[in-house]
């Protein structure tokens, strides 16, 4: 008679397994490119042939099964060029001024000294943001903290990481 431990076959191999069977990549040089094992190059490969739709639904599938919050999109308020130029002509022929009431809170840049509490107060102030993503933000300024928010609430913004040792403007 047979074993019966011989006839078991495993349907399937969890993912967490596999991966930790994979060797790890050294880390690559300045200037070296950087290689990618086959198991990444095929995933790009098969995410890259996805409509928007399966992609957002890929998204939304991942953030539930890793658990990740929804992080608030910062708003960088680009605008094309040709309708920049159009208003620009639309405001040259109308004379009154209006009165600005949204505006934009943008770091400009950061006191060496003081990077560590720029960092944190950046994390408390932007809903969804741990302490990695708060200090890529501040690394990679200038950049914009929050966008069409009150005159009361871009001034709060302000005084808060100008004393956390922030360079902050107002627009």
């Amino acid at each position: 008679m047979p074993s019966p431990l011989r006839s078991f076959q495993p349907q399937r191999v969890s993912w967490r397994r596999s991966m930790s069977s994979d060797v790890i990549q050294p880390p690559t040089l300045e200037g070296e490119e950087k290689k990618y094992s086959v198991k990444i190059q095929k995933l790009v490969d098969e995410i890259t042939e996805l409509t928007l739709v399966e992609v957002a639904d890929l998204n939304e599938l991942l953030k539930k099964t890793l658990k990740l919050p929804d992080v608030p999109a910062m708003s960088f308020s680009a605008m094309p060029a040709g309708k920049a130029a159009a208003e620009e002509e639309d405001a040259d022929s109308v004379p009154v001024q209006q009165e600005k009431s949204e505006f934009t809170v943008r770091l400009i840049k950061y006191d060496e000294a003081k990077k560590v509490a720029v960092i944190k107060e950046i994390k408390s102030l932007v809903e969804g943001m741990n302490l990695v993503q708060a200090k890529k933000f501040v690394e990679s300024v200038p950049q914009i903290i929050r966008a069409d928010i009150s005159k009361e609430e871009a001034e709060k913004l302000k005084e808060t990481l100008t004393a956390a040792g922030g360079t902050v403007e107002v627009e």
